[in-house]
């Protein structure tokens, strides 16, 4: 590490007040970006240090800024908001380097896709002219054969953190499931003929998930994608993550607390309602009325009947 202005650093290490007072920032920082179990993790490379020089009124600084760290952590946890994420292709020679590279863009909490996409829009519309950048409105694969060389073209897609089920078991608290993103998931609908949307016998979906060279948060805000995986649901598939959602949706509006009867309502009205258009009647009406006659069915039949018996259970 190179010294800085204030001489901190010397030679490839650190002093000890420059690493304290490097901690003692960071710890700044990450409470500031509500990130209050980091804040954890930095103090407790601190607290030796200020036991060993027997600083007794650092110590009780920190344990009282741990105090209220964690005091944060049990009032806000899940109302805290940590980023939105969306993906960014580049696809044209007028990119350069950049041409069919896509990329992870970490963006503040709650921003919208029409607002990523319109300062997008704005930078390189002014870079190369607005006649010549082009936004591609759908998430699905893009054939460059079919694209204008003389144009630039960008395909924005909003994307959600994405975890195994093994991974799920260590990402218990709200912090685990925002904390060292590298996976990310969007999915496209679409029908064998063509179609976005169909009947639901034959609604495909296409699972993309996208892995990053680095894990948000990050000290950039966009990191390149290094690898793509797809993953194509049939329509029974489809089906069953369907009902597996509003199944816990349901778990989740019965349990919390205090109870919130408006919000039950709602799921109900989305869950079981008369109203609703390929709810779980319809479903129920095309994928289990018969047995499947593809073997090969049998094990999805079965599990999209448990999914109804979980469904009505909840």
């Amino acid at each position: 590490v190179s010294p800085d202005e204030e001489g901190i650093c010397s030679g490839k290490y650190f002093t000890e007040a420059g690493l304290v007072g490097l901690l003692e920032q960071a710890a700044a920082s990450f409470s500031m970006a509500g990130m209050y179990e980091a804040v954890n993790e930095v103090y407790k490379v601190l607290i030796p240090i200020h036991e060993a020089n027997r600083d007794a009124k650092k110590l009780s600084t920190i344990h009282g800024k741990l105090q209220e760290a964690f005091s944060k952590i049990v009032h806000q946890d899940g109302k805290r908001m940590f980023g939105t994420y969306f993906r960014v292709g580049f696809y044209g020679t007028k990119f350069g380097d950049l041409d069919e590279q896509e990329f992870v863009y970490k963006e503040p909490a709650i921003t919208k896709l029409a607002e990523i996409s319109h300062r997008l829009e704005g930078f390189y519309g002014e870079r190369f002219g607005e006649d010549v950048l082009e936004v591609i409105k759908d998430s699905n694969p893009v054939d460059k054969c079919k694209l204008d060389p003389n144009k630039a073209y960008i395909q924005i897609t909003y994307v959600e953190p994405y975890f195994d089920t093994y991974e799920m078991k260590d990402r218990i608290t709200y912090f685990d499931k925002n904390y060292n993103l590298r996976r990310f998931m969007y999915c496209t609908p679409f029908t064998l003929d063509g179609r976005a949307h169909g009947e639901l016998h034959e609604q495909f979906k296409r699972k993309t998930i996208l892995t990053t060279s680095h894990a948000f948060p990050y000290i950039k805000t966009r990191i390149n994608v290094i690898h793509k995986e797809e993953i194509i649901l049939t329509p029974i598939e489809v089906a069953i993550e369907d009902m597996q959602k509003k199944t816990q949706e349901l778990a989740f509006a019965t349990h919390q607390d205090p109870a919130d009867p408006k919000m039950l309502q709602m799921v109900l009205q989305g869950s079981v309602g008369t109203t609703v258009n390929q709810g779980p009647l319809e479903v129920a009406q095309v994928f289990l009325s018969e047995i499947p006659s593809d073997p090969k069915l049998f094990r999805h039949h079965n599990k999209l009947r448990l999914c109804f018996k979980d469904f009505t259970k909840r």
